[in-house]
């Protein structure tokens, strides 16, 4: 198979489907070759006005039936144009083809779940004759578009996935949104556009700005037409955010640093399965990758070497290689970072046991083992194909107390077969989810997701969910007879 980095784009902004440049330009890198692989504009705050403006402006008028046409064309477009998403993928964001791949089917399910979603009421009836106050009335619910514009932010490790999970609940529920992907992956979000506006998404209803902090400022958070700012990305801007947006609604996921909880129990061959493709897959550049592998000390010894035997057969290089497991981080000062943080680690007392070998923005899946809980490795999100093995005493309260020891409680996953030990994990685990015999980031693109602490902020994503944070809850009642 002959998979070609697809031609430099030089890209528009797509401010309610006018095509839009400004003289300053942005440049998007391959990670794994450094070149440029296309140029987007620079926007400035006025551009983010213009977009807010024209979607505040805009009501849109679309019936249940229309929106779910809209919806699943885009998922039947994308389904027949794969390929042609997972090679753009590939190109600005340095994940391998099979992740690319990956990315582009899950955009296919929320597509098709939001548009199934759609046609569904989401109405709510309550009789008023259950007390001794009540009366013969019904109360209902319905479920109303923000009155001003949706402001989504998306960060570079699911370029078109992440994008999609913001965009598809908003055309289910009729609302407008304005999106900035992150200036290191921005071309897979222009191409999502177009392929909504071919669906029959009014181009009123997406607006495509893209920049940087530099060029833009603040004007994605303070706009006064945006009604609700979903952000997935770093605690740090996520703070900014919170601090920043004032009277509006936040919807912030914000990382995670992920256990992979093995008891003494536990299938070990199976155990280190999950470990080392929970910890590489999307270059383990997942907020719910494997950040951290406790493995009880009694079987510390024989999970160590399964999980270094299975790290050894992944293959990382060329993404655009059908054979090659990881590709590339971000770019190269991610990489460096993580080299520094495993360097850091083995002073601490770690063993390097495999990896940690950079190559430019190439990071190899690297095994460590006897890492101290305490390890800025560990404790601080690691986002980058780390493999790091924390050995814990035998026993449940230790474990569930150094797994509850960061900041951060988005998922987690538990291998154990003892239903003593899987309940209290469930209800003592301060996280968002609980996978057992699943990595942390195991879902379905329905599902609620979300964590707690510094994980996230507000309601919880998945299509389900959004299309409640995405709306106004209006009631009304009515006589109604008993």
């Amino acid at each position: 198979m002959n998979i070609q980095n697809p031609a430099v784009r030089h890209e528009q902004m797509r401010i309610a489907g006018s095509l839009v440049d400004t003289d300053e330009h942005i440049e998007v890198f391959n990670p794994y070759t450094n070149k440029v692989v296309g140029t987007v504009p620079a926007a400035r705050p006025e551009h983010a006005r213009s977009a807010f403006a024209k979607a505040a402006a805009f009501k849109p008028k679309l019936t249940r039936y229309e929106r779910q046409r809209i919806l699943l064309r885009t998922a039947e477009i994308l389904a027949g144009r794969k390929e042609e998403f997972a090679r753009l993928i590939a190109a600005e964001s340095g994940l391998c083809w099979k992740d690319s791949l990956y990315e582009a089917g899950r955009a296919y399910d929320v597509y098709s779940f939001a548009g199934q979603l759609a046609i569904q009421d989401d109405g709510e009836t309550f009789s008023c004759d259950i007390s001794p106050q009540g009366k013969a009335r019904k109360i209902f619910t319905t479920r109303t578009p923000l009155l001003g514009a949706i402001s989504a932010i998306t960060p570079f490790n699911h370029p078109l996935n992440m994008v999609s999970h913001k965009i598809a609940p908003a055309i289910a529920t009729n609302n407008r949104v304005v999106l900035k992907p992150t200036e290191l992956t921005p071309l897979t979000a222009l191409a999502l556009a177009d392929v909504l506006y071919e669906a029959g998404l009014p181009p009123e209803m997406l607006s495509v700005v893209t920049g940087n902090p530099h060029s833009m400022g603040d004007a994605m958070i303070t706009d006064p037409d945006a009604d609700l700012v979903t952000f997935t990305g770093s605690v740090r801007v996520g703070k900014h955010i919170a601090t920043k947006a004032g009277y509006k609604r936040l919807v912030l996921e914000l990382g995670g640093n992920d256990p992979l909880i093995v008891m003494e129990d536990a299938d070990l061959e199976k155990a280190a399965e999950l470990a080392v493709t929970g910890a590489t897959k999307n270059s383990g550049q997942r907020c719910t990758a494997v950040k951290r592998i406790l493995c009880v000390e009694a079987v510390a010894d024989d999970f160590a070497a399964l999980v270094l035997k299975k790290a050894r057969t992944l293959k990382c290089g060329d993404p655009m290689d059908p054979t090659v497991d990881v590709g590339t981080v971000i770019h190269e000062g991610a990489a460096k970072e993580f080299e520094r943080r495993v360097n850091a680690a083995v002073v601490d007392g770690a063993e390097l046991l495999h990896g940690n070998n950079r190559d430019g923005a190439l990071y190899p899946p690297t095994v460590v083992d006897r890492i101290p809980y305490t390890s800025e490795l560990v404790m601080q999100e690691t986002f980058g194909p780390v493999i790091p093995i924390i050995r814990v005493p035998n026993d449940i309260e230790s474990v569930i107390r150094i797994s509850n020891s960061t900041a951060f409680g988005l998922s987690s996953g538990v291998c154990t077969n003892r239903l003593d030990y899987i309940t209290r994990f469930v209800n003592e685990l301060d996280v968002g989810t609980v996978n057992v015999w699943e990595v942390p980031g195991y879902r379905i693109e329905m599902s609620p997701f979300g964590g707690i602490k510094d994980s996230g902020l507000g309601y919880k994503e998945g299509v389900q969910e959004a299309i409640k944070s995405f709306t106004n809850v209006k009631t009304y009642s009515l006589p109604w007879p008993v």
